[in-house]
């Protein structure tokens, strides 16, 4: 039996306004905002339509890109499209979870605060980077890092030909360069706050866990996928340890794909701002249906695709 996933983007996605018109059309996406408001202690709609100097700091993108997804998910819902299965790209583990069934979207909100804190309180800042990796060949990309003085590691498996390499800046430079001559086409060094998904972020990890430890989290309604397995997590313990490991693991992007695809999935929605998601999943399995719900307007062409 065919199967629907729904996926959701991670921090980079976030831009003033999105969302917006969710929030002027759906009664059921202001009233995610209302709440991630409340449980964040600030306007979370403020930030996420008038908050350009806010929006991209760690600490308020987090929470904020978040609720915008959670509020179009909540719209999806409401017109009666349903998942069989769910996952999300770092940060978007926990729109997923919320999906799922697993975590409430106030306690998704509180824990992400935290998270985004964490985070960029782990490394001082300039000290870390993060550099896509462009390629048409596999490159050994592993090994050239684990040859590369000072920490520098695989942060992301994105799809065919594209990785993302994280850790101190000039470890990740000197990679970045060895990648080029090893015949990567491109070496692109991200616009980020900290070395995310590198061992730098450890004590970050270990400091979530704990928040995380005294978070309820139930066991999920409709199977969860993690990024540092690539597979299945049901048990609640379990996903605790695997969310406070996922901030200093690789994020396993194209293997969660895959292993959705195994397990029967052969339409993608991806829920939330821009179209990253939707631009990796056509890279990694052509044959499968991609729909990408950003506007009010993009939902009604799925709708109208459906009852086609």
């Amino acid at each position: 039996m065919k199967k629907t996933a729904f996926i959701f983007p991670g921090q980079g996605s976030q831009y003033v306004g999105m969302a917006r018109e969710f929030f002027d059309t759906y009664e059921e996406s202001r009233d995610v905002f209302f709440r991630a408001s409340k449980a964040a202690g600030f306007s979370v709609e403020d930030i996420c339509f008038d908050g350009a100097e806010k929006i991209n700091e760690t600490a308020y993108t987090q929470p904020v890109l978040l609720t915008a997804s959670c509020a179009i998910l909540a719209a999806v819902r409401s017109e009666g499209i349903r998942a069989d299965l769910t996952a999300g790209l770092s940060l978007g583990e926990y729109c997923a979870l919320t999906a799922a069934g697993a975590l409430s979207l106030e306690d998704a909100v509180r824990i992400v605060c935290q998270r985004g804190r964490y985070m960029e309180d782990a490394v001082p800042a300039g000290f870390g980077g993060m550099t896509a990796i462009i390629s048409r060949k596999p490159l050994p990309i592993e090994s050239i890092c684990a040859e590369t003085e000072g920490v520098v590691t695989v942060a992301n498996y994105n799809c065919p030909g594209q990785q993302v390499i994280s850790g101190e800046k000039q470890a990740v430079d000197r990679a970045a360069k060895k990648l080029l001559e090893a015949g990567a086409l491109r070496a692109v060094p991200l616009n980020v706050s900290g070395p995310f998904h590198s061992p730098l972020l450890k004590e970050a990890g270990q400091k979530l866990k704990a928040l995380l430890d005294s978070a309820k989290l139930q066991e999920p309604e409709i199977p969860f996928v993690s990024n540092v397995t690539a597979s299945g997590a049901s048990d609640p313990q379990e996903i605790r340890t695997l969310l406070g490991q996922q901030v200093c693991s690789p994020v396993r992007w194209q293997q969660s794909m895959e292993y959705m695809i195994r397990e029967g999935a052969d339409r993608f929605i991806e829920i939330g701002p821009g179209r990253t998601l939707s631009n990796f999943a056509k890279k990694i399995d052509r044959s499968v249906s991609v729909f990408h719900v950003e506007t009010p307007a993009d939902l009604r062409q799925l709708l109208e695709q459906d009852h086609e």
